[in-house]
Formats: C-alpha cells, sequence, structure tokens
C-alpha cells in the first residue's frame, strides 16, 4: 500500500478496495460495497458492563472496541417477524418518498450516488436502491461508510468516493435521526474535509425517519418503528458496528468492522429487505400523496430533538446529552448494546414499542411513563462512576 496521507486524507497512491459479499457480509455484491476493513479474525468484543464503564471513564473511546452483541431469545425474534409484518408498508412509503427527494433534488450532477453510514444506514441504502431500480429503472452506486461521533467521516472512504465519482452527486444517508449527533458530526467532518483542500461533499444527509428535525431529506418525521433497529448485525448484513481503533488500523486504510459469519443461521437481513421492497408497487400512491405533504410542508432543520434530550437531561440530572438517547430507535439501541438506567414511554400500550417491553423486561431495567415525551421513547444509558461524559 503507497498511499500518501494529509489533513485532507489520502491524495495520491492505491486506495484500498471496497469489501462485497458473499466474501463480507450477507447482501449482495450489487447492492452495497462496503468502504471497511475486514478486522473478522481480531477479538474485539468485550463485556458490555466493562466496556461501558472504560467508555464512560474517558479510558477508552467506543469506537475502539465493540460490544457482546445481545442475541435476543425466540419470543423477540418472533415479535421482531410480527413487527416486520405490520410495518412493511410503512416502512416502503417511507423508502419511496426519500427516494424521490433524491432523486429530484440531488441529480444536478449525475444520478445520485449513496453513501450510508454503516450499519444504520445501509439497510435503508439498499432499499433507496431497489426503490430506484423498480420505479425508475435507475441504478444508483450505493457504498457503505464509516462515520464516529467526535472522530468524523473516514477520510480514505472520502477519497475513494471522490476518485470514482463526482463528490457533488453524492448523498450520504441514515436510517433515523435522535437529537441530531451525527448530523452535526457529519457537516462538521464535511467541511473540515474540505477547508484542508479535500473533496467538497454536500452534507444533505438523507433519512427514513427524522423525528428530530435535524435533516431537510426525509421519508417522515413520525417517530416510529424501523424494523431494521430491532436487532444488530443480524437485521445488517451480518456486519458489525464500524471499529477505529490506531491500534489496529493504519492511516490508509479504512475504518473497519467484523463480518459475524457464525450468526449465518439467525440472520434476516434480506428477508427484511425483500418484504419491504415487496410492498412498493402497492404503496406507490400513498407515496405520491406523501411527497406532496413533505415538499409543501415545513423541512427546516430546528433540531427541536437537540432541545428536548437537552430539557431530559435537566430534569434527570445527567451530566451528558450523550446519555439522553431519544426516539424508539435509539431507545432500542440502548437495551441492545449499552447500560440502561431507565427507558421513558410516551404511550406504553403502543404497538410500536413492544419489543422495548420485552427487552426492558428481559434485562430487568424499568419503564417509566411519561404522557408529554416529546418522542415515542428515549432510553437513559446509567451513568457510572468517574463518568468524562463520554457515550
Amino acid at each position: 500500500m503507497t498511499v500518501t496521507t494529509t489533513a485532507s486524507g489520502p491524495v495520491e497512491g492505491a486506495i484500498p478496495a471496497p469489501l462485497t459479499g458473499p466474501g463480507f457480509g450477507s447482501y449482495r455484491a450489487d447492492e452495497v460495497a462496503w468502504l471497511l476493513t475486514d478486522l473478522s479474525g481480531v477479538d474485539l468484543e468485550g463485556d458490555i458492563a466493562t466496556r461501558e464503564a472504560a467508555v464512560q471513564s474517558g479510558r477508552a473511546h467506543y469506537a475502539e472496541s465493540l460490544p457482546v452483541e445481545y442475541q435476543p431469545d425466540a419470543a423477540y425474534r418472533e415479535l421482531f417477524e410480527t413487527v416486520l409484518a405490520g410495518t412493511a408498508d410503512r416502512l416502503a412509503r417511507a423508502v419511496g418518498v426519500v427516494t424521490e427527494l433524491v432523486l429530484a433534488e440531488r441529480s444536478a450532477a449525475g444520478p445520485p450516488v449513496l453513501a450510508s453510514l454503516a450499519r444504520a444506514g445501509t439497510p435503508v441504502g439498499i432499499l433507496m436502491r431497489r426503490w430506484a431500480q423498480r420505479r425508475h429503472g435507475v441504478d444508483l452506486p450505493h457504498y457503505a461508510v464509516s462515520i464516529v461521533r467526535d472522530r468524523g467521516i473516514d477520510r480514505v472512504a472520502l477519497a475513494h468516493l471522490a476518485a470514482h465519482h463526482d463528490p457533488a452527486s453524492v448523498v450520504f444517508v441514515d436510517g433515523w435521526t435522535g437529537k441530531g449527533a451525527i448530523t452535526r458530526e457529519l457537516t462538521a467532518a464535511l467541511r473540515e474535509v474540505a477547508r484542508d483542500g479535500g473533496p467538497v461533499f454536500s452534507d444533505d444527509l438523507a433519512v427514513l425517519a427524522d423525528p428530530g428535525h435535524c435533516a431537510r431529506t426525509f421519508g417522515t418525521r413520525d417517530d416510529f418503528l424501523i424494523a431494521s433497529a430491532c436487532l444488530n448485525s443480524t437485521v445488517s448484513g451480518l456486519v458489525s458496528r464500524t471499529v477505529l481503533n490506531p491500534r489496529l488500523l493504519r492511516p490508509d486504510q479504512f475504518h473497519g468492522a467484523k463480518y459475524y459469519r457464525e450468526l449465518a443461521d439467525q440472520d434476516v437481513s434480506n428477508r427484511l429487505l425483500d418484504r419491504v421492497a415487496e410492498r412498493f408497487d402497492a404503496v406507490a400512491p400513498a407515496v405520491v400523496t406523501d411527497l406532496e405533504s413533505v415538499r409543501h410542508g415545513d423541512r427546516s432543520m430546528t433540531f427541536a430533538g437537540w432541545a428536548a434530550v437537552e430539557r431530559i437531561a435537566d430534569e434527570y440530572g445527567i451530566g451528558s446529552v450523550n446519555f439522553v438517547k431519544p426516539g424508539v430507535g435509539e431507545t432500542t439501541r440502548v437495551l441492545l448494546r449499552r447500560v440502561p438506567e431507565r427507558i421513558l414511554v410516551r404511550d406504553p400500550d403502543d404497538p410500536d414499542l413492544a419489543h422495548l417491553r420485552l427487552l426492558a423486561a428481559d434485562r430487568g431495567v424499568p419503564l417509566e411513563v411519561v404522557p408529554d415525551l416529546p418522542y415515542s421513547s428515549v432510553g437513559l444509558v446509567r451513568q457510572l462512576p468517574t463518568v468524562s461524559g463520554e457515550g
């Protein structure tokens, strides 16, 4: 590898090749190219509580290691199937709206290039690509890239994108917004790259759901359950969270991730994609109506979610907004891979929260009903002794 790097990232020499299935991940090679380094052979997982203590104390960054992936029981996996069946139309409509917005507004530099933020954004990127194929006969290139809070976006990945596509055509994709931390991270990181003389990318993040009002390109602003949030790698192509650990990765390498081949018998990644995609034609008329509503509605980015999180943190005596995870997707993540303190819910009987009730009961986490909660649910991470604000 002979890559010259500067503050703006690699500028010459060989850039790593993407990873694709079936060698890496369970998604088809034509559906996503992972701009990641394969760390499957590295022991990166640690006990959730031990890892949480290290991160909160400042002794480690969350992206340097991985939590042991929580594997739910049969009842929870059955519930996932129920959730998927019940939400496929809603997901398909949101996919249709956000894809139509991207095609209409981000095609000036040619067909958009989707760059999903691994890993939550990757199923969304694949579904957007499928919608564009099925409804418009357009094949959109799709890559998965890593972004790490407090560390920025993978600059080697950006160099790869810029070497193969017009940066103006690249659209970053994620699943949902919470309080807007990743939205802000993306904007700051891309500005820094451009300021350092690197390629100029748009920070107009496209998401399925934007309950935090942190994006202007979205399928909906409702805080509803996106089925891909219910599980970990087994609904994300069997790929782990991304890893940025300088002891394992050189500056000329992509950020890393693991491929959990051993979980293949539990993998529902492609089943989710197929179930949602098979509803595209049926929801197409509703997408036309939803699209007009979004286009003529208020799409301003108020970051109302961030303000709400600050109020919740103050009310519960939480020292950092990093310990407040708003929205049903983020709440699920708290239960799957953090040390939860409690879960706040607006409506305890909301069917979108059935999986949270199961997970909370399994882990012994209390649920507190807050009728005026601005989100369907909020997860509070337990603050451990000697907290530095990381988390």
